[in-house]
């Protein structure tokens, strides 16, 4: 059962919220020496009587189980849904059947029922829980009918009232509800963060990678340099031997020519990384605008770059990849969601760098608008085209953010219809002069 993921739907066998067994059975462990040292003490200090026997008959079924996933299973592994829906619900029933016999709702441990449904909740997807939990409540339900009296001084009996009884169930019932859930809801926003900061990481590297396929250019001329040169040597000597040998003068006149052409792409290739590398690596802010958008031109939206301060004195900033995309994909989504127009509009001072990117479309909605930036939020629908992950301005904002800008997302109302995002930067962060 622990191991059997053939069956398994496909969101389940990829899905990072798999338990790991070594979790499960220190839990199970912690559980067992708990439950049996409670019952010592209740038994043999405290002297109340109580049924030992078929409460350490409980624990050590529990016990049994726990050492026989741990001589069956390596400490990594890892269960499938199924699987752990299964071993929780044993933890469940275990744990109600000790209560059962001991008190029922009566006995002060009865709220630690809420914990195998916590762990569930937190660790494994809805559907397997949402069963548990159901079992859970049914679990407290028979225990408010338990016959057993609660252990206590000898002659004595706590007899607890049925609105006592009552009450006690409604708590319970109303702590598991709400820990199971806020768990769930913790635990799955905590997962979807971190799968989209694994995404922005991806996006960054491929940026990377594609600014630096320059100098891999210029390395490969350099290696392939050398042997190249001795080709052209030895091709020269060949035509020198063989220039009257009829036979063999076309083809070595060939293979020179072309050992000679060879060399000149690789001089060109050299001499344009090399080039690249010194003004490439840098560029004026007006330029890294105008790269930015360009692409964005031929949508049929009209793009406007406009610039509200003198080129003079201009930030000259370094490429950076991550920069640039996350205000491509600024610039994307403007275009995407405008009717006719989008406009860039820069600023610069001493202080501050400031691009605004406003388009007219519909702008953002008052939902999206509190929660844009979170990941898997879709950020804007149109009739005619399909919503995609929410990733895309997730990922924008994060890596924007960590080249020091403050982003401000809002709407252009009342005086226009349309979205409007702010980037600004302390001009010191993205001025490659001030960082001298």
């Amino acid at each position: 059962m622990v191991d059997n993921v053939e069956s398994m739907p496909e969101e389940d066998r990829h899905s990072s919220r798999r338990l790991r067994l070594e979790t499960l059975v220190r839990l199970r462990w912690l559980a067992v020496c708990g439950q049996t040292a409670t019952v010592l003490i209740v038994a043999f200090w405290l002297k109340f009587p109580l049924p030992l026997s078929a409460s350490m008959a409980l624990i050590a079924a529990l016990a049994v189980v726990n050492f026989l996933l741990m001589i069956r299973y390596p400490p990594t592994h890892r269960i499938d849904p199924v699987a752990a829906f299964v071993l929780l619900g044993f933890d469940l029933l275990q744990l109600c059947a000790l209560l059962f016999i001991t008190g029922g709702l009566a006995n002060p441990f009865a709220v630690l029922v809420c914990v195998p449904v916590i762990i569930s909740f937190a660790s494994q997807p809805i559907r397997y829980s949402m069963p548990l939990i159901v079992v859970a409540l049914i679990c407290i339900t028979i225990l408010a009918f338990s016959p057993f009296p609660l252990p206590w001084f000898g002659g004595a009996e706590i007899n607890v009232h049925s609105v006592m009884q009552f009450g006690m169930w409604c708590s319970i019932a109303s702590t598991m509800t709400f820990a199971a859930f806020y768990a769930y809801r913790v635990s799955m926003e905590a997962s979807q963060l971190a799968g989209a900061l694994a995404a922005t990481e991806l996006v960054l590297q491929r940026e990377k990678h594609l600014s630096q396929l320059d100098g891999l250019a210029a390395a490969a001329a350099h290696e392939l340099g050398t042997p190249l040169a001795t080709i052209s040597v030895v091709a020269k000597e060949m035509e020198r031997e063989l220039k009257e040998d009829d036979r063999f003068r076309e083809d070595v006149m060939l293979l020179r020519s072309q050992s000679e052409r060879c060399r000149d792409i690789l001089r060109r290739l050299t001499t344009l990384s090399a080039e690249g590398d010194a003004h490439l690596r840098r560029l004026p802010l007006s330029s890294m605008m105008e790269e930015i958008v360009a692409p964005h031109r031929e949508f049929g939206i009209k793009l406007n770059l406009i610039e509200k301060d003198p080129r003079k004195g201009e930030p000259v900033t370094d490429r950076n990849a991550g920069m640039m995309y996350g205000l491509g994909n600024l610039v994307e989504n403007a275009v995407d969601y405008a009717r006719k127009d989008v406009t860039v509009t820069v600023e610069h001072n001493q202080e501050r760098v400031l691009i605004v990117i406003e388009d007219d479309g519909e702008g953002y909605s008052p939902d999206i608008l509190m929660r844009i930036g979170e990941p898997y939020v879709t950020k804007r629908q149109k009739e005619d085209r399909a919503g995609g992950l929410g990733l895309g301005l997730f990922i924008a904002k994060t890596l924007l953010e960590r080249s020091g800008a403050v982003l401000t997302f809002e709407n252009r109302a009342p005086e226009s219809a349309g979205a409007r995002v702010r980037v600004e930067w302390p001009r010191m962060l993205i001025d490659a002069h001030s960082t001298k």
